[in-house]
């Protein structure tokens, strides 16, 4: 389909056809390379309604001079589009970048990307709320209190639920109802991009452009803002979001008049919002789709959840949902090492086959899984199955068998070339992940090896997965955990 409507459009075969990375859409994006070098980019979507609504904001937003792709031919049956090839390179990515080639700190060059973006949000808010035809808006005309509703809802079953955080029901839906109450309130009359995120801003000689506003709307003005500033692994410092929020409002300014304290009143709460709607997709994606890359985000929102709780309280009372919030935190697998101090971590950690495979936190898929279920097993042995790999007597089991040294070789040669090689790269993360059958034996005893061998080096984050599982007469057992028989097969 995209071939033909390019011949059609270019009276050309496009010299190649490249797919790119999926996002989290049903939206398929290829490159189609010119004959004679360029490029455009073509869609694929199923979902007209949603295409419509992209188009008809495009159209309208190149007519006021906003920095968006043009639309070169759309297929008769509006399920595939060509447009503008805007590179590679997203407001993400640039800023990325920028902060590792400085080091600590944030380099004064990524924070003048990020002023460029903030400095064209009003454009879009006023300026094209008055180009715009709010009637092709999809799924909603207006981010009214239903999509607020609806958003908290998806924060509710497909993360609470799915990640298996307790709530009670009644009490989170009467909080819901407060809050949507509240934030409806604020002035509306503004186009909401609705996903305003630094991968959604191509960054295009030295130039922000903007992408995927099909999901736009009539709504707030606190929304876009709070969406960028609180972009989850963009791990904005709370500094530089305060500087940028008074850039906003300045920019914001020179469009409407702004009364600061009422807008400011209702911002953290659509912060709030926000991160859920986020933590939504995020479960979404990653434990229903099993998309394993988007629960990498959930530790970043986290901590965003719990800068944004511990800067007071919120203008809107939500007993049920700041409890449900607090045990979010104090679960280790969703408020795990998001931000980190300056220099390498290496994230280290032992855990069960039976369980799955740990999510990588860090966000970048880097890193080792080493396999431990070729060394014989303790946890067969009764004098060890309910011990753990950090008894002593599991240790000198384990280093006596012939099988342990070469494995044990093999692994920090890696690990220690990779250390040394990210350290001089300027990289703040590593993970190293080690499974067995049980999580309780030959995966604990390596983990805690390797954190020991590193530690001299490099910051070290040590986490036994399985530890709450563990038999409560092995060392490290959780307290109060009543002992049971480990299977013959465990360790």
């Amino acid at each position: 389909m995209l071939v033909s409507l390019y011949r059609e459009r270019f009276d050309a075969n496009p010299a190649a056809v490249e797919p790119l990375r999926p996002d989290g859409s049903a939206r398929q994006y290829f490159r189609i390379a010119h004959p004679d070098g360029g490029s455009v980019i073509g869609a694929l979507a199923d979902d007209v309604a949603e295409n419509e609504a992209f188009l008809s904001f495009t159209e309208a937003f190149r007519g006021a001079g906003f920095p968006v792709p043009e639309v070169y031919a759309i297929h008769a049956a509006r399920t595939a589009y060509l447009l503008t090839d805007l590179g590679d390179t997203t407001l993400f990515d640039a800023v990325v970048a920028l902060r590792e080639d400085a080091g600590d700190g944030f380099p004064e060059r990524a924070l003048e990307l990020y002023r460029r973006v903030v400095g064209w949000l009003p454009r879009f808010q006023v300026e094209g709320a008055g180009h715009v035809d709010f009637s092709m808006a999809y799924p909603r005309a207006a981010f009214d209190e239903q999509s607020i509703r609806w958003d908290l809802n998806y924060f509710k079953y497909m993360f609470l639920k799915l990640a298996h955080v307790p709530f009670d029901e009644a009490r989170l839906e009467a909080d819901f109802a407060a809050l949507a109450g509240f934030l409806v309130e604020a002035p509306a009359d503004f186009f909401l991009y609705r996903d305003f995120q630094s991968r959604n801003v191509m960054i295009v000689d030295g130039e922000p452009w903007f992408i995927d506003y099909q999901g736009g709307r009539r709504g707030a003005l606190q929304y876009d803002i709070a969406s960028l500033l609180y972009d989850a692994k963009a791990n904005l410092p709370a500094a530089v979001r305060a500087a940028l929020l008074d850039a906003y409002l300045d920019a914001l300014g020179d469009h409407v008049d702004v009364d600061r304290a009422d807008f400011l009143r209702r911002y953290r709460p659509f912060v709030l919002v926000r991160i859920l709607q986020a933590m939504g997709a995020y479960g979404y994606r990653g434990y229903y789709e099993r998309k394993p890359r988007f629960l990498a985000s959930v530790p970043y929102a986290v901590a965003n959840l719990r800068s944004l709780l511990e800067a007071g309280p919120l203008e809107v009372d939500v007993p049920e949902l700041e409890a449900v919030v607090r045990r979010i935190f104090a679960r280790s697998d969703l408020a795990g090492p998001a931000a980190r101090p300056p220099g390498l971590t290496v994230a280290v950690g032992s855990f069960s086959y039976k369980r799955g495979i740990p999510p990588d936190h860090a966000g970048h898929g880097g890193g080792f899984v080493f396999d431990c279920r070729s060394i014989p097993n303790p946890g067969r042995r009764d004098e060890y199955r309910e011990r753990t790999g950090l008894d002593p007597d599991v240790g000198a089991f384990l280093d006596a068998l012939p099988e342990t040294g070469p494995f044990w070789d093999s692994v920090k040669a890696l690990v220690d070339a990779t250390v040394e090689a990210y350290r001089r790269r300027g990289f703040d993360s590593l993970t190293v992940r080690f499974g067995c059958t049980g999580g309780q034996h030959r995966s604990v005893y390596f983990a805690e090896r390797l954190a020991a061998h590193l530690r001299p080096d490099v910051r070290v984050e040590l986490e036994h997965r399985e530890r709450p599982h563990w038999p409560a007469a092995g060392p490290g057992a959780a307290p109060g955990t009543a002992a049971t028989a480990a299977s013959p097969a465990d360790g």
